[in-house]
């Protein structure tokens, strides 16, 4: 029997090739495996039961990075002149496959790496065709050495004969290098100058006394400190600008951060998954300044050479592997080098010039596609993203239609772009918010590296309704150069929109939109909205949250205490507001009498500022979702209570929690005013979707990362029947919005045809 077969899906740059001609060997057949826009295309030739074989292990035993979609096989009456089986040169052309994101460095290399006896001992740019960067050297499809930030190094003679080789665990890995031939690493002090000697000695000896240390990694820099050290710490925060967001930590494996965290078994598998998230964890014991009034701490292990090689150090160059089963003492911050607000830094040059360190740790292979890490948490159920990028990024998310290609800009905030491919939707790693010029510019980057990629031609543009945010102008922009449809998809259908698209449903649903704020369709600002969005892409507003009064509009969002002023005033206790606030409540009085500057919003993220402020818990915040955060802190620390009867008022599809205001105003204790609302929240955020008979209910929005309401409202409503829907492939909050307006866009289109 001779035929050709197609493979299609995440196949290039994972092994798929080396696979296949091991696997053709094996079974005694003839032909050729090659690469090509559509994925990889292979010419077979054998006996009849040996050909089925190969078909049936092709997917059944396929490398652990690829993701095969489909396989399609016809016969051919033309048998294959050459003897045995090649692997031929790819095919140029117009891509039509998956981008394989980058993973960390897999348990082979480490071992080599640890190995004086091997010749990549210690090499900062071990990888094989298992592990390794992938996204973030590519420039283009097929998957080639050529096509990657490896090109211009060229394979000495030792690395070229491993290339060549079949039964090499590094045939055909387009960046294989070694010492000898690969990237060098080098060691920099702040003027750029080189420092002489080991890049990582230095590097680590600078870390433990108490320097700042910037590391050029995967996808970026990162700011390295000792985690241990409150001056560096204090530093580091100062130099960003950064007083109290959480910083992430690294540690050499999951015995190490057991002192200071939670790891069960779940969280045990993410933190030592190949893509190696930053994992929020519960705290056991508080690093001063990591964290600070917080109930997680983020945490990840190494997954590149270079960190492995910065923990080896520290415990003092062991042979073998062995000292990683055991804790290490050393724990470092970890977080993303930028100034403030701006996308991570990728280029060494920018290193030297703007990040606020004592030392680089930099070297010459070029990152290509800037990403920052992932961040993760473990829900009690399934893992649930807090940011995607790193690791997952831009792998594509499967939609249950196939359409025109559309290309989604996003949000202003925790920015993504979209575009999709048929019936594949490839999210961009996150973005970040989109204030200031640099973002921006990344924003545009990420646009055009994803079209580039997939060699795709946007028929669609979508965005968000805000008319003055980047992402829309320049989707608008974008719409009048190509002369294509420009689409605005209202922010919480596009919320609601993103999980129906991962979980393969067309509608109708009903969707729970919970977030800060985003301009609905009557120009006011929404951000509690219970949703019926049909399968014509398009949503009725069943309900909202009653309006809060936001004086000072903006600020309001920052300074949780206007928030709290304007429910007093809005229930009559003015002299309490003017008793709380003194000359500033007397002064909102006026402005809220007046109406100046106090927009309303029905937003759930107000509420939450409103509940903190007048627990007194928090009045102001230096970062978003700080009072929330805090807020949860409080009431997990307290424990169970009994909701509060009548905590709620609904009516004309209105909801609203001014009784349940009132109550926790009233209350002494912080820690039970702060249970009594989330439990409360969850009652009656039940009966609003009951209300409604609603079978099927979505959650999305960025108050859905408050575990606390997340959890117990879908315990409470699976308890009625309801089935609920939840981000999984996607956060909840705004970087999943650019897949929800890729998808409505595409029901809308559709339904017009």
């Amino acid at each position: 029997m001779q035929g050709l077969v197609r493979v299609r899906g995440r196949v290039q740059g994972v092994g798929f090739r080396p696979f296949v001609y091991r696997l053709a060997r094996e079974l005694d057949l003839s032909g050729w495996v090659r690469n090509d826009p559509k994925g990889v295309e292979i010419a077979i030739s054998g006996k009849d039961d040996a050909v089925s074989d190969f078909l049936n292990r092709l997917e059944s035993e396929s490398p652990v990075l690829s993701k095969v979609e489909k396989i399609e096989f016809s016969l051919s009456q033309e048998r294959e002149r050459e003897g045995g089986f090649t692997i031929r040169e790819s095919l140029e052309g117009r891509a039509d496959t998956g981008i394989p994101p980058d993973v960390s460095v897999c348990p082979e290399c480490v071992s080599e790496l640890f190995d004086p006896s091997n010749r990549r001992y210690r090499h900062p740019f071990i990888n094989c065709t298992h592990c390794g960067p992938r996204f973030t050297l590519l420039s283009n499809l097929p998957y080639d050495r050529k096509h990657t930030s490896m090109g211009h190094f060229q394979m000495c003679p030792e690395c070229h004969a491993e290339y060549l080789d079949p039964a090499d665990r590094r045939f055909h890995a387009q960046p294989n290098a070694c010492g000898n031939c690969g990237p060098v690493l080098t060691f920099h002090d702040v003027n750029g100058q080189p420092i002489s000697g080991d890049g990582i000695a230095n590097a680590l000896d600078a870390i433990l006394s108490g320097k700042i240390v910037a590391v050029k990694g995967v996808g970026g820099f990162h700011l390295f400190c000792d985690a241990k050290n409150r001056a560096s710490i204090e530093r580091l925060r100062n130099s960003k600008a950064r007083m109290e967001k959480p910083l992430a930590l690294m540690a050499a494996n999951v015995p190490s951060l057991l002192p200071y965290a939670h790891v069960g078994d779940n969280e045990k598998a993410l933190l030592e998954s190949r893509e190696r998230p930053i994992l929020l964890l519960k705290k056991r014991r508080e690093l001063v300044g990591i964290a600070p009034g917080v109930i997680h701490v983020g945490a990840m292990l190494p997954y590149s050479p270079i960190h492995y090689l910065l923990f080896h150090e520290a415990a003092g160059r062991p042979d073998g592997i062995s000292w990683l089963e055991c804790a290490q003492d050393l724990i470092l911050v970890a977080t993303s080098a930028n100034p403030r607000g701006e996308p991570i830094v990728i280029e060494n040059d920018d290193a030297l010039n703007r990040l606020d360190a004592d030392l680089f740790l930099v070297h010459d292979r070029e990152i290509l596609s800037r990403c920052d890490d992932s961040v993760m948490r473990w829900t009690g159920s399934s893992a649930q993203f807090v940011r995607r990028a790193r690791g997952y990024a831009p792998s594509a998310v499967s939609m249950p239609i196939s359409g025109p290609s559309v290309l989604a800009t996003g949000s202003g905030y925790k920015n993504t772009i979209c575009l999709t491919r048929r019936n594949e939707a490839f999210v961009s790693q996150h973005i970040g918010d989109l204030d200031n010029a640099a973002a921006c510019m990344a924003m545009e980057e990420a646009v055009d590296r994803l079209m580039k990629l997939l060699n795709a031609e946007p028929e669609i543009v979508a965005h968000d309704l805000h008319p003055d945010i980047y992402c829309t102008k320049f989707a608008q922009g974008f719409s009048e150069r190509l002369g294509i449809p420009c689409m605005g998809i209202q922010h919480h259908h596009a919320h609601v929109a993103s999980v129906m698209a991962e979980h393969g449903l067309t509608g109708p649903v009903t969707g729970l939109a919970l977030d800060g704020t985003g301009l609905g369709n009557d120009g006011a600002a929404w951000g509690g909205e219970l949703l019926h969005v049909d399968e014509k892409g398009g949503f009725l507003r069943l309900g909202h949250l009653a309006e809060m009064l936001l004086p000072g509009g903006d600020a309001a969002s920052r300074e949780p205490w206007r928030i709290a002023a304007g429910f007093l005033h809005s229930r009559g206790r003015m002299e309490e507001l003017e008793m709380r606030y003194g000359r500033m409540g007397a002064a909102l009085n006026q402005m809220i009498e007046r109406r100046f500057n106090t927009p309303v919003a029905s937003s759930m993220g107000r509420l939450f500022d409103a509940a903190a402020a007048l627990l007194g818990i928090m009045e102001k915040t230096t970062f978003e979702g700080q009072a929330a955060m805090l807020l949860e802190k409080m009431a997990e620390g307290y424990g169970q209570v009994k909701p509060m009867e009548n905590a709620c008022i609904l009516e004309n599809g209105v909801l609203d929690f001014s009784p349940l205001l009132d109550e926790i105003s009233l209350v002494r204790g912080k820690e039970y005013g702060a249970a009594l609302f989330h439990c409360s929240l969850v009652e009656g955020l039940k009966y609003w979707v009951l209300a409604e008979n609603a079978e099927k209910i979505v959650f999305s929005g960025g108050c859905f990362m408050n575990s606390l309401l997340s959890t117990g409202l879908r315990k409470s409503l699976e308890k009625e029947g309801v089935a609920v829907f939840e981000a999984l492939c996607l956060p909840p909050n705004d970087g999943g919005i650019s897949l929800g307006q890729c998808y409505a866009a595409m029901l809308g289109k559709m339904s017009c045809a």
